[in-house]
């Protein structure tokens, strides 16, 4: 009977994946990682009412649970790039980090000195294969894929994961918690920013970075209204612009955020969801992490530029230890820079790296 640890959020996603191991016979303990201090004393915070799913949790499935606070190592590994990447005019993706650094990292190292052969959570994803290499596949479930999000992983953290809901739709793993008399069997799935939780993002960027005005322009330089900060807008977006209806312009057309000006502190908009402006055929990605050998130069594979996209078809066109250019069959949607392009052989995730820019050709 191997020592599994297994990180409890609150939700049921993790909670049925420990009262999985804990029906193979596993020693199973709970750990719930505390990262997020700056406003989590109010008694309804997000943080303490996950906490009080999961003893509750714990209690019904007669495990032990643990409390880790690793508030320090999510401020130095996760929040200060959070913050620099949004100061440097890009949308950064903190759960991909998140997961490399303290999930993978921090939550590991702790569990492997409490004696643990292996670590388990509640990603959707699958792992095969077996000492040197073991490779991260695609989720049975194509809606609930998380391997997105997992690419940074190495050898060292993957030979020591447990991804138990890999081959399981998420339908059969609210049946199962029901089945268990889980209590979080209903509860909804977190979509807030990963260990800090829902909460209004623009607000909530507000208390770190200055409000910063300028102005919404169109590629011609035309003045459509006004903006509150360039971090507040990422590439692609259409709601909350408020520029709709305006004189001059196309009526009932929607408006999208093509582009950022850093020097003039302007926010290009552009009418239609298929402007040239928010169409690339390639890009340029650098700090790449690969979960075993890197792709090949010249080779096609399939790539995603954001998690909620089909996988699409690409030829990687140049690939050095740091930095890449890919180019795909169909123009790319709103690539954005800042967040991760994923690179996949069917369903094997090979790793990938962080958008710099894009182009056409």
């Amino acid at each position: 009977m191997s020592r599994i640890v297994v990180g409890l959020s609150g939700g049921v996603d993790s909670a049925v994946t420990a009262w999985l191991l804990k029906q193979a016979g596993h020693d199973v303990v709970g750990v719930f990682m505390k990262n997020w201090e700056a406003d989590d004393l109010e008694e309804d915070c997000p943080i303490a009412q996950d906490y009080r799913d999961v003893l509750a949790i714990a209690e019904v499935l007669g495990i032990e649970v643990e409390l880790v606070n690793f508030s320090r190592e999510y401020q130095d590994r996760v929040f200060a790039y959070f913050l620099a990447e949004y100061q440097a005019g890009r949308t950064p993706n903190p759960d991909v980090l998140c997961n490399a650094e303290i999930k993978f990292k921090a939550f590991l190292d702790h569990a492997l000195s409490r004696g643990a052969e292996q670590i388990a959570t509640g990603h959707y994803a699958r792992l095969e294969g077996a000492s040197p290499t073991r490779r991260l596949l695609k989720a049975t479930d194509a809606n609930k894929d998380q391997s997105y999000f997992l690419y940074r992983l190495n050898q060292h953290q993957i030979q020591r994961a447990l991804f138990p809901l890999g081959e399981l739709p998420k339908p059969r793993v609210r049946e199962l918690a029901r089945q268990a008399h889980i209590p979080v069997a209903e509860k909804k799935d977190s979509t807030g920013i990963c260990f800090i939780g829902e909460r209004p993002f623009r607000e909530f960027l507000q208390r770190y970075m200055p409000i910063q005005p300028g102005d919404m322009v169109t590629p011609e330089g035309r003045v459509m209204g006004r903006h509150q900060g360039l971090m507040y807008h990422t590439l692609g977006q259409r709601k909350g612009l408020g520029i709709g209806g305006i004189k001059g312009a196309q009526e009932g057309v929607p408006w999208f955020v093509a582009g950022k000006d850093l020097a003039r502190n302007e926010l290009i908009v552009v009418q239609g969801h298929q402007h040239p402006l928010l169409l690339s055929d390639c890009l340029r990605a650098t700090d790449l992490s690969w979960i075993g050998a890197p792709p090949e130069s010249g080779r096609r594979y399939t790539a995603k530029t954001r998690y909620r996209q089909q996988d699409a078809p690409c030829v990687i066109q140049a690939i050095n230890d740091n930095t890449l250019v890919v180019c795909f069959d169909q123009a790319q949607w709103a690539v954005t820079p800042g967040q991760s392009v994923v690179f996949y052989d069917g369903a094997i995730c090979l790793g990938g790296g962080v958008i710099q820019d894009s182009e056409n050709i």
